[in-house]
C-alpha cells in the first residue's frame, strides 16, 4: 500500500482544503468525508482494508484538521462545492463516496447535485433534515462564547461513544478528544450552521447513485428513524442497522466494514 502526505488544494473562494491518498493509484477512488469535530483521522482503523479495495481519499473539511478556518456560518452548498473543487483539482472525475454524520449529509448532496461524479454512495450515522432550525441557535451561541472547547467536546464524545468507551482511557477515545480540544470553535460553528440551514427531505429523492444507508441502533444524534426515513426517500436505497451509537465505524469497525465492503465491490 502506497500512502502520500497532505497536501492541499485551494478554493474558489480561497479557502485551502487538505487532503490525503492511501493506496494504489490503479484502483477505484472512494472518497471519504468527515463528522463534525473531526479530522481526516477519524477513518485510521479502517483505512487499511480499504485500502485492499480502493484509492482512500481523506479530506479535512473547511473549519477542520488543517484545513482553514474562515470565519462562519459555513452553508451545506459551500462544504459541497469544496468536495467538487477538491476532485476537480485532483482530475477525478467519478468516485465513490463513504460520509458519516455530517459527512453523509455532504455525500448526500454530491448525489443531488453532481450526480455524474457519484459511482456508489455510503451513508452512515446521518439524516436527511436534522431540524427544527432554531434548536441550533443556543449551541451555536454558546460555543462562540465559551472559553475553550472543553465542555463541547465532552458533549460530543458522550453522543459519539457507548459509556463503556468513556469509562477509562480508551486510546481511540483519548485521540477523538485531542482532535475535538485542537478544533477552532469556528469551525464548529460554522459547520453547526451549515447543518441548522439544510433540509433534503424532498430533494433525496434525485438520489440515483446505488445507495447503502447505515444506521446506529442506539445514536441519539442521527437516530436509527432518521436512517431509515433517508433510506425510504432515496429511490432503491439499501438500510442496515448496527448496534452503536454515533461513530458505528470505531464502535463495530469489522461489522461496518463488512456492510460497506459487500455493497461497495459487488458486481454491478
Amino acid at each position: 500500500m502506497t500512502s502520500q502526505p497532505f497536501t492541499a488544494i485551494t478554493t474558489g473562494d480561497g479557502v485551502r482544503i487538505a487532503y490525503r491518498f492511501d493506496g494504489d493509484e490503479d484502483k477505484p477512488v472512494l472518497l471519504l468525508s468527515n463528522s463534525i469535530g473531526t479530522d481526516l483521522h477519524m477513518w485510521d482503523g479502517q483505512v487499511p482494508a480499504l485500502t485492499a479495495h480502493f484509492r482512500v481519499l481523506r479530506y479535512d473539511a473547511r473549519g477542520h484538521g488543517v484545513s482553514d478556518v474562515p470565519s462562519g456560518p459555513y452553508s451545506l452548498d459551500r462544504l459541497g462545492r469544496d468536495v467538487v473543487e477538491l476532485l476537480d483539482g485532483l482530475g477525478l472525475e467519478r468516485v465513490h463516496v463513504l460520509g458519516l454524520s455530517l459527512g453523509g449529509i455532504v455525500a448526500q448532496w454530491l448525489g443531488i447535485h453532481v450526480p455524474e461524479r457519484v459511482e456508489r454512495l455510503v451513508l452512515s450515522n446521518t439524516a436527511a433534515s436534522l431540524g427544527p432550525a432554531n434548536q441550533w441557535d443556543r449551541p451555536i451561541a454558546d460555543l462562540l462564547a465559551a472559553p475553550d472547547m472543553r465542555a463541547t467536546a465532552e458533549m460530543f464524545l458522550h453522543n459519539w461513544f457507548p459509556d463503556h468507551m468513556l469509562r477509562g482511557d480508551d486510546e481511540v477515545v483519548e485521540g477523538f478528544r485531542r482532535t475535538l480540544l485542537g478544533t477552532r470553535r469556528e469551525g464548529v460553528a460554522g459547520s453547526w450552521a451549515a447543518v441548522r440551514d439544510y433540509d433534503l427531505r424532498r430533494t433525496a429523492t434525485l438520489i440515483h447513485s446505488p445507495t447503502l444507508v447505515i444506521a446506529g441502533e442506539h445514536d441519539t444524534v442521527t437516530s436509527a428513524g432518521h436512517g431509515q426515513e433517508l433510506a425510504a426517500t432515496v429511490p432503491g436505497a439499501r438500510f442496515t442497522v448496527l448496534p452503536t451509537v454515533h461513530m458505528a465505524n470505531v464502535e463495530a469497525q469489522e461489522e461496518f466494514l463488512d456492510a460497506v465492503l459487500t455493497f461497495l465491490t459487488e458486481p454491478s
